[in-house]
């Protein structure tokens, strides 16, 4: 009895919970009419920014990810001093507010910045540029891939990795046919996270890269301009989209996994 009383609280919570995320959602798309919708998908400022947001934020994880991994392999193999301080620091993204991160970015990748100056070398330009904004989403996006794939690494047994130095593999050898091989699901599931923040993010980045606008920006954009009317198509859109990408990335992720079994 008591047991059966204490799963109905269990139940009755989680439901609030259920409610929580989903309500709002569900209140947006019953009240934004089929018209409004398909009005919204004609506007060529709206696909172009849906595209812009998700090419950006794909190319972005993907280009950090090479350095995030191997870092957060080093995380979770190796000891050293002030480890926890950079532990700390791999987080600060996470916790700042991220208008204060857009500001910091500005600073550093500005065409005034040692960065900005050297970029201006190749005649390339992060500040109001697709560039930016791929850095501004890579900066408050990569503590999730940089943290799940340490997770990973540090699950493998450390066994397997001395039987693949017993056997003459060298600690590189070790690391891409031992280490990674074992930790990958930790790493997809943190790459399909980082990937997920990234294109939502936009704090950082209406501070770096207000034009060409992401769609998070365009909305903000419309919901200033035109008001609630004109901001809560887009909106719905944009979520449609990333929902669907994210559960796309999620089933071929698990069925990678059981391919693999």
């Amino acid at each position: 009895m008591k047991q059966s009383f204490f799963q109905n609280i269990i139940i009755l919570f989680s439901g609030l919970i259920i409610l929580f995320i989903i309500g709002p959602l569900l209140s947006m798309f019953i009240n934004t009419g089929h018209t409004e919708l398909f009005e919204t998908l004609k506007d060529k400022d709206v696909t172009d920014s849906i595209w812009l947001t998700l090419s950006t934020a794909f190319a972005s994880t993907l280009f950090f990810s090479v350095l995030a991994v191997p870092f957060a392999y080093l995380m979770a193999r190796y000891d050293f001093p002030f480890k926890g301080v950079l532990q700390g620091i791999i987080d600060l993204p996470v916790v700042i507010p991220h208008s204060a991160a857009g500001i910091a970015l500005l600073g550093f990748i500005s065409r005034d910045s040692a960065l900005g100056k050297f970029a201006n070398i190749f005649g390339l330009d992060f500040v109001g540029n697709a560039l930016g904004i791929g850095v501004a989403m890579a900066f408050v996006s990569i503590p999730f891939l940089i943290n799940a794939a340490r997770d990973g690494f540090a699950a493998v047994p450390r066994r397997l990795e001395q039987a693949a130095y017993t056997l003459g593999a060298s600690p590189m050898r070790t690391f891409f046919t031992v280490s990674l091989p074992l930790a990958w699901r930790n790493i997809l599931s943190g790459f399909i996270m980082m990937f997920a923040r990234g294109m939502s993010e936009f704090g950082a980045v209406v501070i770096v890269a207000y034009h060409p606008m992401i769609t998070p920006v365009l909305i903000y954009e419309y919901f200033g301009a035109f008001g609630l009317k004109y901001a809560r198509p887009v909106s719905v859109i944009f979520v449609t989209i990333s929902l669907l990408f994210f559960v796309l990335l999620r089933m071929m992720a698990r069925k990678v996994t059981e391919a693999r079994r």
